[in-house]
């Protein structure tokens, strides 16, 4: 379900799925970004889509301090 879209408000209920070694396009991220200590993440926020659709969303992105957020997708529209 990945597509262009935009974020409206602030993303909530952060948490953390993997860090380290466990983020397994690490070797990539660092290729395009940098090194940095890399962590998949994931939120909730309310996003627009390509097509104007306003919607909630669950949301998951790659983070590096010092380098910030990376690589957003919507995985799945809440309502």
């Amino acid at each position: 379900m990945s597509q262009r879209f935009k974020i409206l408000s602030e993303i909530r209920d952060i948490e953390t799925i993997a860090s380290g070694r466990g983020v397994y396009i690490r070797r990539q991220l660092e290729r395009v970004y940098g090194r940095g200590r890399w962590r998949k993440m994931k939120g909730i926020a309310i996003v627009e889509l390509a097509d104007g659709t306003i919607c909630e969303a669950e949301i998951h992105w790659y983070e590096a301090h010092g380098i910030g957020r990376r690589d957003f997708k919507i995985k799945r529209v809440i309502r």
